[in-house]
């Protein structure tokens, strides 16, 4: 039993060796781009216009910078007024 169990997990791994590059990053940049939409929409919903003007432009320049505290430090800020 444990023989087949690490038999199954080899090729589970090896699997996982052969993907094209090419469709992991696809598919990955599609999640991040729908979630990022997603995340847009929840902004628009929940802030003044104005508001949710400043987030969408700094969570653009958080990601452009690649520094995710760009956009926490704002949204903190938020909070606190």
């Amino acid at each position: 039993m444990e023989k087949r169990t690490k038999t199954l997990l080899e090729e589970l791994e090896a699997i996982g060796n052969n993907r094209d590059m090419g469709h992991v990053i696809e598919s990955r940049a599609h999640n991040v781009i729908t979630s990022a939409i997603n995340l847009i929409e929840l902004i628009n919903r929940n802030y003044s216009s104005e508001q949710a003007e400043i987030l969408e432009r700094k969570l653009l320049g958080a990601i452009k910078s690649k520094d995710a505290r760009r956009f926490s430090k704002t949204l903190r800020k938020n909070h606190e007024n």
